[in-house]
């Protein structure tokens, strides 16, 4: 019988058939040790017809499973009718100490604001 520290040789070189092949990339990912999961922000719309919003956090190793947990954390009591998940390093976000540089730019097109246009005498508003 063998033990268990001499269980990676006798894996790597092994013609045993009892010996089980779990492929290249899974001895890889032993030998560097666990890979830290993704951390997905997870966003909720509640009802037809109303926007997502943002519930909170979550870590799972890829999209699907992030998905599936959201929906059993999130969503238990069937509060939800869609649900995203997105990679926290995929969302890019301005800073609100930069807010006036920002947003300075729609302040000055005054074609955006209805006082701009002049209200024909026939026009009931």
């Amino acid at each position: 019988m063998s033990t268990s520290a001499d269980w990676p040789a006798r894996r790597q070189g092994s013609e045993d058939p009892s010996v089980a092949d779990e492929g290249d990339d899974a001895q890889a990912r032993r030998d560097r040790g666990a890979e830290p999961w993704a951390l997905f922000e997870v966003f909720v719309r509640a009802r037809r017809g109303l926007s997502h919003n943002h519930v909170g956090s979550l870590h799972a190793p890829d999209p699907t499973m992030a998905l599936q947990n959201a929906r059993d954390l999130y969503t238990r009591r069937q509060e939800g009718v869609s649900i995203w998940v997105v990679r926290s390093t995929d969302i890019t976000a301005s800073s609100p100490d930069e807010k006036d540089a920002f947003f300075e730019p729609a302040a000055d097109k005054i074609y955006r604001h209805p006082t701009f246009y002049d209200v024909p005498d026939g026009v009931q508003m």
